[in-house]
């Protein structure tokens, strides 16, 4: 099991996910989100690539539109 730091609270999973198996799961997908992993940016192309491991702590945030 790997514990891993979302916006600041902590989410468990059996195994390592990458991180766009993680958006479909908070249900992000084909929202416009900024990541970042270890105070890295991650860019979009690289979310299928990137493995998430035990400790990792990630920053979401979800653009908002509106005038």
């Amino acid at each position: 099991m790997i514990s891993i730091s979302i916006n600041g609270e902590a989410r468990h999973f059996e195994l390592s996910i990458s991180v766009a198996e993680l958006i479909e799961q908070m249900q992000l997908g084909g929202k416009r989100i900024a990541l970042e992993r270890n105070g890295e940016i991650v860019p979009r192309s690289q979310f299928a690539q990137q493995l998430l491991f035990d400790g990792d702590c990630l920053e979401i945030v979800v653009a908002v539109g509106g005038g």
